[in-house]
């Protein structure tokens, strides 16, 4: 049995999650971390990661930006394996990742769901083609009106996956408010939109003279990013240092 502590417990994500390991006979969450708590959760609940006393093989983490500098340090003193899925990090919160993962095994992924990992791969072979064609390439990302990053990390990620495979020559444009200018042939344009309670969609569109390409990705339920997040967590349980990623999740399950 792989025990877990749940960083973010009482957030969506984090119920989703609860309800998903309790259905699970591999995985049981032994505490959560939240600072609000009405007492609903089978697991002893704390309000900071640094009061938690329980043993656990993992930490499972969904919670905002501001709490990822004290969930690094705790595990890192308490040596254990972290997936981390908060997205919105700052470059110095991204250093301090890769220097956690220097010393504990640590999955990042802006996105936990199959599908959208299998996306980041087409994208790759689709900028391959498309991009020494002269078409132009754009993110569009949709979510619920509670999400705080824009544009997403997902988004963000199907952005580094282009880049990566046209040797990272591009740029990205965030904003064009204001700007009366044509683009550029090395861009890579990002949108966001927000709301009601869409879950999440993600466009990545190659337009080029005459014709477009889309490939798209819908989120109808947030089961598909819990499911991901719990196989990340059985597949980091008891690794040795270092950063891994959902690619290495799903090709232990094919």
């Amino acid at each position: 049995m792989i025990k877990v502590i749940m960083h973010g417990c009482n957030g969506r994500m984090g119920q989703v999650i609860t309800r998903l390991m309790e259905e699970d006979p591999e995985t049981t969450i032994v505490a959560g971390i939240d600072p609000f708590d009405e007492g609903k959760n089978s697991y002893p609940v704390f309000g900071n990661i640094a009061q938690c006393d329980k043993q656990a093989d993992v930490v499972v983490d969904f919670s905002n930006a501001l709490a990822v500098d004290g969930l690094l340090e705790y595990c890192v003193e308490k040596k254990l394996p972290v997936v981390l899925c908060t997205t919105g990090l700052s470059e110095n919160q991204l250093q301090k990742v890769k220097e956690a993962s220097e010393r504990i095994a640590v999955l990042r992924s802006a996105n936990m769901s199959l599908g959208v990992n299998l996306l980041m791969e087409l994208v790759k072979q689709a900028a391959k083609v498309l991009a020494g064609e002269g078409f132009d390439m754009e993110i569009e990302e949709k979510h619920h009106r509670h999400k705080l990053d824009a544009p997403s990390g997902t988004a963000i990620a199907l952005g580094d996956a282009i880049n990566e495979a046209m040797g990272n020559t591009y740029h990205y444009e965030m904003d064009r408010t204001g700007k009366r200018q044509e683009r550029d042939e090395k861009e890579i344009g990002f949108s966001a939109v927000r709301g009601g309670s869409i879950v999440g969609d993600h466009d990545v569109i190659f337009a080029g003279m005459d014709e477009v390409v889309t490939l798209s990705h819908r989120a109808y339920s947030r089961d598909i990013f819990g499911k991901g997040a719990v196989a990340a967590a059985k597949f980091l349980a008891g690794k040795k240092a270092g950063m891994y990623t959902m690619a290495e999740v799903i090709a232990q399950k094919s």
